[in-house]
């Protein structure tokens, strides 16, 4: 059984090397249709587009994906073709929810946002959006922000029928575009159908605002269409930006990563205990095909010793983590995308 997997997928070579002798490691972007030619299994990240042009012709009967979306996925394609695919919904939500919840800590600190006078929409509610829920509403660190109001919206799940979470109630994108001094986006990326998101945040979107909000993209670049975003910034119809996914990755537009207060290279989901998720429940679908139990224990790594937690909460979460050091290396080296995501340093939720 051979397997061919991106190296930049962390605590998972041991583990596949005691499933298989035959193992290859290669950075994501770098993988081709002769390195899985004869593979079984691949293993990917957001950098591997998984469709005929790489895997026609190959043994691949599995392709495992270590990341909640999947739009680098040809779906269609592979099922059209009997290939199992699979993807770790929710394994780094919490670690989206702090990215969101330091983000605003900084808002508040650096920007003079007040968080206790405004309201923020959360536009997609899934694994991700509800996770950002809690981090601005629960005990962890730095929480409860203390907003004033928070709008959910989430139109596939209202229609499915599903509750809102307790204490809420579904509202429209209309509304969040009149009512919120906050908007974050947490949908996936999809091209078709009612819902579609892609470039969903458009001219139109950003000429119905209503409070000049701050805007956070933490889902997937396409979500918001950068001409349109750069164009509204220009007239004045949105407050501060943090953005941590861009279209046309690693390609990035370096006006908006000048213009934007806090500017990531697509690492919001980046903890390491969101990456032993990930891992974790990637190997589970690995495990599966090889008829085996999950008895692989994967755990992040723990802080350094000389860590000391402080016993104000707020000086916490950003002792945990402060994007506008990610944000800081980014606009000094936008050259370095993709290294800076595949050295990321060691980011715990919770000390």
């Amino acid at each position: 059984m051979k397997i061919v997997c991106d190296d930049k997928i962390p605590y998972i070579e041991p583990c596949l090397r005691a499933l298989t002798d035959d193992v290859v490691m290669k950075p994501g972007e770098a993988i081709t249709a002769d390195d899985v030619r004869d593979a079984h299994i691949l293993v990917v990240r957001t950098r591997t587009r998984c469709d005929a042009s790489l895997l026609s012709g190959s043994s691949v009967f599995l392709v495992a994906t270590a990341t909640i979306g999947y739009d680098h996925l040809d779906t269609r394609w592979l099922e059209a073709h009997g290939i199992a695919w699979a993807n770790c919904p929710g394994c780094n939500a919490s670690s989206v929810g702090q990215y969101v919840n330091s983000s605003l800590l900084q808002l508040q600190r650096q920007r003079g946002v007040d968080l206790k006078a405004s309201t923020l929409g959360i536009v997609g509610v899934g694994h991700v959006g509800s996770a950002v829920l809690r981090s601005v509403t629960e005990g962890k660190p730095g929480a409860p922000l203390g907003l004033r109001r928070i709008l959910l919206c989430d139109p596939p799940r209202q229609q499915a029928g599903d509750a809102a979470p307790e204490g809420y109630e579904w509202c429209s994108l209309e509304r969040i575009q009149e009512e919120a001094d906050i908007i974050t986006f947490h949908t996936p990326l999809t091209r078709e159908g009612d819902n579609a998101t892609y470039h969903m945040a458009d001219d139109t979107f950003f000429h119905r605002l209503r409070r000049k909000p701050v805007i956070i993209n933490a889902a997937r670049g396409g979500i918001i269409d950068e001409r349109a975003f750069l164009q509204a910034m220009d007239e004045g119809l949105v407050g501060d930006v943090v953005i941590d996914t861009w279209e046309n990755e690693p390609h990035i537009d370096e006006e908006l990563l000048r213009r934007a207060f806090i500017a990531t290279p697509h690492i919001a989901g980046y903890s390491a205990d969101g990456k032993a998720n990930a891992t974790r429940m990637t190997l589970r679908h690995i495990c599966r095909f090889f008829f085996r139990p999950m008895d692989f224990d994967i755990q992040p790594p723990t802080l350094p010793a000389d860590f000391h937690p402080s016993e104000d909460a707020e000086e916490l979460a950003l002792q945990l983590y402060d994007p506008c050091t990610d944000s800081e290396h980014m606009k000094s080296s936008p050259e370095q995308f993709e290294w800076l995501r595949g050295h990321y340093p060691l980011r715990r939720e919770e000390a």
